[in-house]
């Protein structure tokens, strides 16, 4: 995402390896990115490189790399989308793409600083398709199982990251944090009660609450392109509120 700072530093070390011909994965059939997590004591580089031998679930073996999450390590915002796209496999950074460029836009729009926010995605990996005779490769979205695997990566950004409110972008995300009846549809624009499914045993700080909005891709493949944007900010600005003001988003 344009204006993000800080996750590139050790990145090309970090993606050593993390091709197809890497090493093996926790057999087939395991979904579980647990075993590949670092010591507690890691900070978020150390969470980066990890993340890139990860053999979780098998979305590893077609993506070009892993996509950790980047940007304020202290920050008050953390925004969460679904999976890496074409571009982010490629440049190995999130929100680079066409969404998120979006993205950044909106965050400004609703008086929130990009370069001082967080974001990651729920799964960590490319997914796709290559429809026959093509050779452009078109999103699928994870599965459940796939979302379910990565969530100890995610729980450990949390936990590092520490931010006041989370805003889940997309059916997703919200998926991930508040579980497989979520609908975006239904619980958009409002600050959510963070979900004890998710304090994770005390190991993941309070958070004041979670927004959920739309994917800014939403926003690309909508008909009415302005009133989809102009709801995204809208639900923006409620984290902004909640923060205090339109200057709200800040590190800490």
């Amino acid at each position: 995402m344009a204006g993000a700072t800080g996750g590139a530093g050790g990145r090309q070390e970090a993606e050593a390896g993390n091709g197809p011909g890497g090493p093996g994965g926790p057999g087939e059939g395991g979904y579980d990115a647990t075993p590949f997590l670092p010591g507690r004591r890691a900070r978020l580089p150390g969470l980066w490189k990890a993340a890139a031998r990860c053999r979780g679930c098998p979305l590893y073996r077609d993506a070009t790399r892993t996509v950790f999450g980047e940007g304020d390590a202290g920050a008050a915002v953390l925004l969460l989308g679904e999976q890496p796209g074409d571009q982010e496999d490629r440049q190995g950074r999130p929100f680079v793409g066409p969404a998120g460029k979006v993205l950044t836009r909106a965050l400004a729009d609703a008086g929130l600083d990009p370069a001082q926010a967080y974001v990651t995605n729920a799964v960590k990996h490319f997914k796709f398709t290559v429809p026959e005779g093509r050779k452009r490769r078109i999103h699928k979205a994870p599965n459940l199982r796939e979302i379910t695997a990565c969530r100890p990566w995610l729980m450990e950004e949390l936990r590092l990251v520490s931010p006041e409110v989370v805003v889940a972008l997309g059916a997703s995300a919200g998926k991930a944090l508040l579980g497989s009846s979520f609908r975006v549809t239904e619980q958009r624009g409002a600050l959510l009660p963070w979900p004890d499914t998710v304090r994770d045993g005390g190991s993941v700080p309070d958070v004041r609450g979670l927004v959920a909005t739309i994917h800014p891709s939403a926003v690309l493949r909508a008909d009415d392109r302005e009133r989809a944007y102009d709801g995204l900010v809208a639900d923006l600005r409620v984290v902004a509120d909640v923060l205090g003001g339109p200057e709200g988003g800040g590190g800490r």
